[in-house]
C-alpha cells in the first residue's frame, strides 16, 4: 500500500450520492444496508462529505470535510456527532477492521 487510507463508503451532501467500494462486495448485504443509511444520514444531518475509510493497520477512519463556501456546514458539530457514531457503532467497527485485517491484510488471527 501506499500509506493512503483505503475508502470504504461515503456519501456526498452536495451531489446527493452514496459511494460504496466494489473492492469489499464480499462484505454482508446487512453491513452494507447498515453503511449506506449511517453515511446519508451523517450528510443529512451535517452536511458536506462523510466517508469510512481503512487506515494501513486496518483501523477504520470517520472522515467530514465540506467546502470552504459551505455556510451550512458545522464542524464542531459534525466532530460531535463523529464521535457519537463512533461510540454506538464501536462493533460494527471494531468487525470492519477485523474483516479489512483477515481478507485484505491477510493476517492470521489467533482465536483463545
Amino acid at each position: 500500500m501506499s500509506g493512503e487510507n483505503v475508502v470504504l463508503c461515503g456519501a456526498n451532501a452536495y451531489e446527493m450520492k452514496y459511494y460504496f467500494n466494489e473492492q469489499f462486495n464480499s462484505i454482508p448485504e446487512s453491513i452494507k444496508n447498515e453503511l449506506h443509511i449511517l453515511c446519508v444520514l451523517f450528510t443529512e444531518e451535517v452536511g458536506g462529505v462523510f466517508t469510512i475509510a481503512f487506515e494501513e493497520d486496518g483501523s477504520v477512519v470517520l472522515e467530514t470535510n465540506a467546502d470552504d463556501d459551505d455556510i451550512y456546514y458545522d464542524e464542531v458539530s459534525s466532530g460531535l456527532m463523529i464521535a457519537q457514531v463512533r461510540r454506538h457503532r464501536r462493533e460494527l467497527f471494531e468487525a470492519l477492521s477485523l474483516y479489512y485485517r483477515v481478507f485484505v491484510l491477510k493476517e492470521k488471527i489467533q482465536v483463545s
